[in-house]
């Protein structure tokens, strides 16, 4: 059943965010925080959904940004996922909407068809993650992926990383790609309280405590950490990896753990609505991927005032100057990472220069307001201008 949605008449686009589901995870939290950003501006913004279930629903619903959803089953390639495709063609067209905005892999598929079908003047298409995910590769997915970019007027990446995959694999013309980097909520990780006690019962006052933010799969690096952190934890032996995230690998995780004799030394917490006073209790944080596009949780740990170490793959580079505001380490390599580690845990004024000067740069290039008036000029920026629509009635 279609939402019914209230309208405004100020004259700015009417843009359709469409992403798979609201659980918790890196493009699900930026598609929210954007929405609420553009609904704090007076901007006519509703969020569609494939599944429109997690705990960011809550969020958008207590803001007041109106959720639609276009429930697929398993395959996209079907006659209940044709019904929604075409369903939201309808909708976007007796809606009206300007632009259509999606923002990864099955989005991308039902919506930027059905944003041509339905005439909608701007469609933009999304590619955020740098490897291939494994259920989506080969020939014909490929030719897919490309046909989807080519209906689109724009395809919006986070990291020039990524773009220049898309030039160089699967080429897509380099005028069409817009890299808008990921945006992060200062405040609200500077402002987060650091409450130890009851966020992490039983860790000692004077254990250090290393953040490691990652869904747990394989592509997040996590068996290099563990084997890392056993040189870790000999020189500290009260060190926590507090790993933040759930996933496929955390039996296999487990179980390496176990084996090297580190069940004391890290903590799995699975997933967590309150990352930034986890944050605020730590000391370090580290994310080993082995790819990358632009990852928020390096993001929010340079919000948080957290020194990082990280591994120098896709768009880490973008985010992390070596030596200036955190330190890079290359993939596959837990000597280096655990040499990396070693030295922020040793060096107490060199945790404080880059923790501020990974701050700094977190404010004045991935704020959230410096995203959304990039895409607000992405929104008209077309061969002819969009001529927005007003006053359209708010019922179907």
């Amino acid at each position: 059943m279609l939402t019914a949605i209230t309208l405004s008449a100020n004259g700015l686009p009417r843009i359709l965010h469409l992403v798979e589901t609201l659980e918790i995870g890196g493009t699900e939290t930026q598609v929210v925080q954007t929405a609420l950003c553009q609904h704090s501006r007076r901007q006519f913004v509703t969020v569609g959904c494939l599944r429109a279930e997690g705990p960011l629903v809550t969020r958008l619903q207590s803001a007041g940004v109106p959720i639609v959803e276009f429930r697929k089953k398993k395959k996209l390639l079907s006659v209940q996922g044709v019904s929604q495709l075409l369903r939201l063609a309808l909708f976007l067209r007796r809606q009206r909407f300007d632009v259509l905005h999606a923002h990864d892999i099955m989005s991308n598929l039902l919506g930027i068809p059905a944003a041509r079908l339905a005439g909608t003047p701007v469609t933009i298409s999304s590619r955020r993650h740098l490897a291939d995910l494994d259920w989506w590769q080969g020939p014909v997915r490929n030719r897919v992926t490309r046909w989807i970019y080519g209906l689109s007027t724009h395809v919006v990446v986070n990291s020039t990383s990524i773009r220049d995959l898309l030039v160089a694999r699967d080429g897509v013309r380099g005028e069409k790609i817009r890299v808008i980097y990921n945006g992060v909520d200062v405040h609200q990780f500077v402002s987060a309280r650091r409450d130890k006690e009851s966020l992490l019962p039983g860790v000692k006052k004077h254990a250090k405590l290393i953040a490691v933010v990652a869904n747990l799969s394989p592509v997040k690096g996590h068996a290099s950490l563990i084997v890392a952190a056993s040189t870790v934890c000999r020189d500290y032996p009260d060190a926590i990896f507090l790993l933040i995230g759930d996933g496929q690998e955390r039996p296999k995780l487990k179980q390496q753990v176990k084996e090297l004799g580190l069940e004391k030394n890290f903590r799995f917490l699975g997933a967590r609505t309150d990352v930034p006073q986890v944050l605020a209790c730590c000391d370090l944080s580290v994310l080993p991927s082995e790819s990358e596009g632009l990852p928020n949780s390096v993001l929010e740990a340079m919000a948080a005032g957290l020194p990082v170490v990280a591994t120098s793959v896709g768009g880490m580079p973008e985010l992390i100057d070596n030596e200036v505001n955190g330190l890079l380490v290359p993939p596959h390599r837990p000597d280096a990472l655990s040499a990396a580690i070693l030295r922020l845990l040793k060096d107490v004024d060199l945790r404080r220069r880059f923790a501020g000067a990974a701050h700094d740069s977190v404010v004045t290039r991935f704020s959230f307001a410096r995203l959304i008036d990039r895409l607000g000029t992405l929104y008209t920026e077309l061969p002819e201008p969009v001529r927005f629509q007003r006053d359209v009635p708010a019922s179907l």
